[in-house]
């Protein structure tokens, strides 16, 4: 299925979760915040959240500096 993240188009399986999403990805297991369709989701809710079809996701990595 093709969902956006940070406004670029991918590919993930079709049933897939946040959290299988962020390892195809590899994004770092901490520092990082998802939201789906402009809704942030609890890292908590990763595994039990099921991507939809054209679903869009902004990832949000934590950065140092100033």
């Amino acid at each position: 299925m093709k969902l956006k993240v940070n406004s670029k188009e991918t590919e993930a399986k079709d049933g897939c979760t946040i959290a299988e999403l962020a390892s195809q990805l590899a994004l770092p297991e901490r520092g990082v915040a998802i939201a789906v369709n402009n809704k942030m989701i609890p890292r908590t809710e990763w595994n039990e959240r099921i991507l939809q079809p054209n679903d869009s996701l902004v990832v949000i990595k934590a950065a140092c500096g100033g």
